[in-house]
Protein backbone atom coordinates (compact mmCIF):
# COMPACT_ATOMS: atom_id res chain seq x y z
CA UNK A 1 0.00 0.00 0.00
CA UNK A 2 1.30 3.44 -0.88
CA UNK A 3 0.96 5.85 2.03
CA UNK A 4 1.85 9.48 2.62
CA UNK A 5 2.95 11.34 5.71
CA UNK A 6 3.01 15.14 5.92
CA UNK A 7 5.85 16.23 8.21
CA UNK A 8 7.67 19.30 9.44
CA UNK A 9 11.43 19.81 9.41
CA UNK A 10 12.03 18.34 12.90
CA UNK A 11 10.30 15.06 12.02
CA UNK A 12 12.01 14.97 8.62
CA UNK A 13 15.42 15.28 10.29
CA UNK A 14 14.61 12.25 12.47
CA UNK A 15 13.49 10.29 9.40
CA UNK A 16 16.79 11.23 7.73
CA UNK A 17 18.71 9.96 10.79
CA UNK A 18 17.04 6.57 10.28
CA UNK A 19 18.36 6.41 6.73
CA UNK A 20 14.84 7.16 5.46
CA UNK A 21 13.63 3.79 6.72
CA UNK A 22 11.57 4.64 9.82
CA UNK A 23 9.34 7.23 11.40
CA UNK A 24 10.34 8.53 14.85
CA UNK A 25 8.45 7.63 18.03
CA UNK A 26 5.41 9.74 18.78
CA UNK A 27 5.75 12.53 21.31
CA UNK A 28 3.99 12.36 24.68
CA UNK A 29 0.35 13.20 24.14
CA UNK A 30 0.39 11.78 20.58
CA UNK A 31 -1.16 8.32 20.94
CA UNK A 32 -1.71 7.76 17.21
CA UNK A 33 0.58 7.73 14.17
CA UNK A 34 -1.59 8.53 11.19
CA UNK A 35 -0.24 8.10 7.67
CA UNK A 36 -2.70 9.30 5.04
CA UNK A 37 -4.00 7.38 2.04
CA UNK A 38 -3.72 9.96 -0.70
CA UNK A 39 -1.31 12.59 -1.91
CA UNK A 40 -3.96 15.33 -2.13
CA UNK A 41 -4.72 15.10 1.58
CA UNK A 42 -1.01 14.99 2.49
CA UNK A 43 -0.41 18.13 0.40
CA UNK A 44 -3.30 19.86 2.14
CA UNK A 45 -1.76 19.19 5.57
CA UNK A 46 1.88 19.93 4.63
CA UNK A 47 1.16 23.14 2.70
CA UNK A 48 -1.42 24.39 5.17
CA UNK A 49 -0.94 23.16 8.71
CA UNK A 50 2.83 22.44 8.65
CA UNK A 51 3.76 25.69 6.88
CA UNK A 52 1.63 27.75 9.27
CA UNK A 53 2.41 25.86 12.49
CA UNK A 54 6.09 24.90 12.42
CA UNK A 55 8.87 27.24 13.59
CA UNK A 56 10.57 27.36 10.17
CA UNK A 57 7.29 27.45 8.21
CA UNK A 58 8.24 24.40 6.14
CA UNK A 59 6.19 21.33 5.30
CA UNK A 60 7.07 18.15 3.44
CA UNK A 61 5.14 15.26 1.95
CA UNK A 62 6.71 11.84 2.29
CA UNK A 63 5.63 8.77 0.33
CA UNK A 64 6.35 5.16 1.25
CA UNK A 65 5.17 1.61 0.76
CA UNK A 66 3.94 -0.69 3.50
CA UNK A 67 3.09 -4.36 3.24
CA UNK A 68 -0.60 -4.63 2.20
CA UNK A 69 -1.37 -7.56 4.46
CA UNK A 70 0.04 -5.74 7.48
CA UNK A 71 -1.91 -2.54 6.65
CA UNK A 72 -5.15 -4.50 6.47
CA UNK A 73 -5.11 -4.86 10.26
CA UNK A 74 -5.80 -1.11 10.61
CA UNK A 75 -9.24 0.30 9.86
CA UNK A 76 -9.26 3.24 7.45
CA UNK A 77 -10.55 6.36 9.21
CA UNK A 78 -12.29 9.19 7.35
CA UNK A 79 -11.76 12.39 9.35
CA UNK A 80 -13.54 15.02 7.28
CA UNK A 81 -14.20 15.06 3.58
CA UNK A 82 -14.14 11.75 1.70
CA UNK A 83 -10.51 12.36 0.70
CA UNK A 84 -9.41 12.78 4.34
CA UNK A 85 -8.56 9.12 4.85
CA UNK A 86 -5.95 7.87 7.32
CA UNK A 87 -4.69 4.73 8.98
CA UNK A 88 -4.59 5.04 12.75
CA UNK A 89 -1.59 3.19 14.11
CA UNK A 90 -1.30 3.16 17.93
CA UNK A 91 1.96 4.81 19.00
CA UNK A 92 3.09 1.66 20.78
CA UNK A 93 2.91 -0.23 17.45
CA UNK A 94 5.03 2.24 15.47
CA UNK A 95 8.22 0.14 15.66
CA UNK A 96 6.36 -2.82 14.16
CA UNK A 97 4.79 -0.54 11.53
CA UNK A 98 8.26 0.72 10.60
CA UNK A 99 9.45 -2.86 10.16
CA UNK A 100 6.81 -3.34 7.45
CA UNK A 101 7.94 -0.35 5.36
CA UNK A 102 9.16 -1.57 2.00
CA UNK A 103 12.16 0.37 0.68
CA UNK A 104 12.78 3.97 1.66
CA UNK A 105 10.63 6.87 2.77
CA UNK A 106 10.81 9.45 -0.04
CA UNK A 107 10.31 13.20 0.23
CA UNK A 108 8.17 14.02 -2.81
CA UNK A 109 7.13 17.63 -2.11
CA UNK A 110 8.27 20.50 0.04
CA UNK A 111 6.45 23.70 0.91
CA UNK A 112 7.49 26.98 2.44
CA UNK A 113 9.39 29.71 0.67
CA UNK A 114 9.01 27.77 -2.56
CA UNK A 115 7.18 24.66 -3.69
CA UNK A 116 9.34 21.92 -5.15
CA UNK A 117 7.87 18.77 -6.65
CA UNK A 118 10.40 15.95 -6.36
CA UNK A 119 8.13 13.18 -7.56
Amino acid sequence: MTLYRPVGTAELELIEQSGYTAFPPRLPGQPIFYPVLNREYAVEIASGWNVKSTPDHRGYVTEFEVDDEYCSRFEVQTVGAARHRELWVPAEELDEFNSHIIGRIEVILSFGDEKQDKG
